[in-house]
């Protein structure tokens, strides 16, 4: 009996880490079988291999781009009617090679054959730097709007301009204008519950969370895929889309000493707003699963004829789609710079193959320019971001660091000929985990604006030097250092 009970705990113990390397072993195996580049596969397989069972579960909550077996299943589904409608919408606006530049055309190439959208030509835009303007603009077109109005947003925060915003949308529905707002579960929690989002439901406005964080669907989807999408259609021909959240800069996140959020957008007209609709309606129908067989009536799908001469590619980017698409845009635009490339993020941490790039581009002669915030709204992003820097100024890349608030806006110049302009911001979230969107505008009018805009950026910020950069602290780039080993899961 005493033999028993002195052997009980021995053996408990005994089993218990026996299980622990089991799990530890096949998830491991499975980390590898599942092809992810090398960096992101060794910092999972450290993570599951040193944290006793917690790495475990932190993997199988995070580890993989889990979407549910419904969710999986309904983008099977929707595929083949969204591939036929785009055909046909490339087929009433063929957009010919001859007009673009070399890099234009290897990037509209490679957009059609992983996304599946074409480029689309005869389109107007503006580029809405300051967000007066912005709201400005929306809620003008909200007053407007004679049949729908859609919104998606990854942030929604009430207070300041975005009241404005609510008003428009009540008088809106109001007068019998359909109305929709998409936001994310996560990144708008605190819209949810607050009075706004009752007022809008009360006046008729039909408001979805998509992608709800809850412990029951943790244990079947990957609960830090978020909706990062900003876009904004009105009856269908007017169209937004950019980095600006629905909120008002100066409230938003005013406690983190980061200043106030600095964002732009761009409104569109012309055939490639059906396309930025087109995507809407996916997000709508993957989270409601209301059916397709009368989405033209219900979101207002058209036509639009042509409004300019402005040749545009929405490229949208995440889950249900090639994982690696807006990477393999970003080395293209990357690699196709002869002259001149400006990059905008928030927030930067690359992979092996961006920093090669950017090498590259500027071993070959090329003036490449990384603009980021001074003070990013992250501590680990900022140090594993810094952990670059040193490398990048030693290979010729100016970095440039703007001082007058957070810098929210993602843009990317090549050669004053084209540009990228979006949600997405250049880290491994963004390329691999986040639902995006893109703007690919080939046109010198447009990316001539978004190039002056980014020079007011360089007026405001300061040029990091790498003398300067080298005479660090040894704590401070010890802290660098540590923070890029999480690179692959930032």
């Amino acid at each position: 009996m005493w033999r028993y009970f002195s052997d009980g705990p021995y053996w408990f113990t005994l089993s218990l880490l026996a299980f622990d390397w089991v799990i530890r072993i096949g998830l491991g195996i499975r980390v590898i079988m599942r092809r992810n580049t090398v960096g992101y596969t060794l910092a999972w397989l450290a993570v599951i291999l040193l944290v006793p069972l917690l790495g475990a579960v932190i993997y199988l909550l995070f580890g993989e781009r889990r979407l549910g077996s419904r969710r999986a299943k309904r983008i099977e589904e929707l595929r083949a009617p969204y591939q036929a409608w785009l055909h046909s919408l490339a087929e009433d606006f063929p957009c010919e090679d001859s007009g673009l530049q070399p890099a234009a055309v290897n990037l509209r190439h490679l957009a059609r054959g992983t996304v599946g959208i074409p480029a689309l030509p005869g389109n107007t835009l503006q580029l809405l730097e300051e967000q007066d303007a912005f709201f400005d603009s929306l809620i003008a077109d909200i007053d407007g709007a004679a049949s729908s109005v859609h919104l998606q947003f990854y942030i929604w925060q009430a207070g300041g301009r975005v009241n404005d915003v609510v008003h428009a949308l009540v008088r809106a529905a109001q007068r019998g204008v359909s109305c929709r707002v998409l936001v994310d579960d996560a990144g708008s929690a605190e819209f949810v519950k607050h009075g706004s989002f009752q007022q809008l439901l009360r006046a008729g406005v039909r408001i979805e969370t998509m992608l709800d964080v809850g412990v029951l669907r943790g244990l079947f989807e990957r609960l830090d895929l978020r909706n990062h999408r900003k876009i904004a259609v009105i009856d269908g021909s007017i169209g937004y889309a950019g980095s600006q959240n629905m909120v008002d800069a100066r409230l938003f996140k005013q406690d983190e000493n980061a200043g106030v959020w600095i964002d732009a957008m761009a409104r569109m007209t012309g055939p490639a707003v059906e396309a930025l609709q087109l995507t809407l309606l996916a997000d709508w129908e993957f989270e409601t699963f209301e059916g397709i067989d009368q989405m033209s009536e219900r979101l207002d799908l058209r036509r639009n004829q042509p409004t300019g001469d402005t040749v545009v590619q929405v490229v949208p980017s995440g889950p249900g789609l090639p994982q690696s698409a807006i990477q393999e845009l970003v080395l293209t635009a990357i690699y196709g710079a002869r002259r001149e490339l400006i990059l905008t993020t928030p927030y930067f941490i690359p992979d092996d193959a961006m920093r090669m790039a950017l090498l590259s581009a500027a071993a070959r002669g090329v003036d490449v320019t990384l603009v980021v915030p001074e003070k990013p709204d992250g501590r680990i992003v900022k140090l594993a971001s810094q952990a670059y820097f040193e490398e990048l100024l030693e290979g010729g890349v100016k970095i440039a660091q703007y001082g007058d608030g957070l810098l929210h806006t993602k843009a990317i110049t090549v050669d004053g000929d084209v540009a990228m302009f979006g949600s997405v911001n250049l880290d491994m979230r963004s390329f691999n985990l986040n639902f995006e969107i893109s703007l690919l505008v080939y046109s010198g009018d447009f990316t001539s604006k978004v190039c002056d805009m980014q020079a007011r950026y360089l007026k405001s910020s300061r040029m990091i030097e790498l003398a300067e950069w080298r005479n660090r602290l040894i704590t401070k780039r010890f802290l660098q250092q540590l923070a890029q080993l999480l690179s692959p899961l930032l």
